[in-house]
């Protein structure tokens, strides 16, 4: 299992980016959370099959249609507690 834990910067407030995120991990079986930050970003954690976090991470430098994804950081982090993917706040 990989987890990582993401913060996408851009225009990703007021987009529907961590609704569009919550799609795309639950279709790959990924679970984690997403949540914004006060600062204007998304901040996530994912976790799951390696290949699948990987294919969450080139649909997130993309996002939804609106959205503009200027950088993503990336830090290895330990797998939830809980199971699936949930939209925090």
């Amino acid at each position: 299992m990989s987890a990582k834990r993401l913060i996408i910067e851009g225009r990703v407030h007021g987009v529907g980016y961590r609704d569009w995120m919550v799609a795309e991990a639950t279709r790959l079986g990924l679970a984690g959370w997403v949540r914004n930050t006060p600062e204007g970003a998304v901040e996530a954690l994912v976790a799951g099959d390696p290949a699948a976090v990987e294919e969450l991470l080139r649909a997130c430098r993309r996002g939804p249609l609106l959205a503009r994804v200027d950088s993503i950081a990336e830090d290895l982090a330990a797998p939830p507690d809980v199971p699936g993917f949930r939209r925090l706040g």
